[in-house]
């Protein structure tokens, strides 16, 4: 069994400022800081940091090789990442507040070059029973998930950012959703509470295991009428970019490894909090040995 996370790879740019920007307004930001990230890159690293084995694949210009040697020095596969010498490398301009907060603004840059041909590639290298992960910040989403889908993958998805493409993939095909409540309240078409959203979300795919995240109110999952709740580790908040990219790869690898449903959404959380109290998208993600003696 190999697992395949086919995800965007960018460089942030983190502004620290008291406010968030509004219309019309001119701000100073106190710091600026660049770091690695992109929401493909940030779960490769929480996989392998979590004991899994994982190929990326995705594209990245020449002004983003850095992000290659990231993945590779913390012992992810990027035989299938491809340097396009035509684009740049996607990034991210973020605001992070006082409170740790964030706003984000995405280019895609290579990010968006991505194509059927890259994904045909990639793909003839894994099989039935193999794992795949996306996101929604790279093209060929659907296509990606169809051709998974034939070749007996199992997919799981993190639908963020949540937009209209979302609703172009076959989401039927979807065996694992890890999503918070705006983007399940874009899935449903419903505007509610957290017990509401996740029987929502069970009704419409009732084939599927659901993990609801909920920040500081920790998570919740579904699976055959299966309801488990999970706290959040209350810690000093520094930084939220990475939170739910390091759940995400916990968890997966967690189970990944046999291990329960909930001990892994346990040391997802406990992985999570961790990631919170630092600075940076890729810089925050644990090792194992801190989540293990958190």
């Amino acid at each position: 069994m190999k697992v395949l996370n086919f995800g965007s790879l960018n460089i942030d740019y983190v502004y620290s400022v008291n406010d968030f920007v509004q219309k019309g307004e001119t701000i100073s930001s106190d710091k600026l800081n660049v770091f690695s990230g992109g929401k493909g890159l940030n779960q490769s690293l929480a996989l392998s940091k979590a004991g899994v084995e994982v190929y990326h694949a995705g594209a990245i210009g020449e002004d983003g090789l850095l992000l290659e040697k990231l993945l590779r020095d913390n012992g992810v596969n990027t035989k299938f990442l491809r340097i396009l010498s035509d684009v740049r490398t996607g990034n991210a301009i973020i605001q992070k507040n006082n409170e740790g907060d964030n706003c984000i603004i995405l280019y895609g840059g290579s990010n968006k070059a991505i194509s059927k041909e890259m994904v045909d590639d990639a793909l003839e290298n894994f099989e039935k029973g193999d794992w795949l992960l996306l996101q929604n910040e790279i093209s060929e989403i659907s296509y990606i998930v169809e051709k998974a889908y034939e070749k007996g993958m199992k997919i799981v998805l993190n639908p963020s950012p949540m937009n209209d493409r979302i609703f172009d993939i076959n989401l039927n095909y979807i065996h694992c959703f890890i999503l918070n409540e705006v983007e399940a309240e874009a899935l449903t078409e419903k505007s509610d509470d957290k017990e509401v959203l996740l029987k929502k979300l069970q009704e419409k795919f009732p084939h599927a295991e659901i993990i609801l995240t909920l920040g500081e109110d920790g998570s919740l999952y579904v699976k055959n009428n299966e309801v488990i709740e999970q706290k959040a580790y209350k810690v000093n908040v520094v930084d939220t970019t990475a939170a739910g990219d390091t759940f995400t790869g916990y968890y997966l690898a967690e189970r990944l490894n046999g291990k329960i449903v909930k001990d892994s959404l346990d040391t997802a959380a406990k992985a999570a909090a961790i990631a919170v109290s630092r600075n940076g998208a890729a810089p925050s993600i644990p090792q194992k040995d801190e989540v293990l003696n958190f």
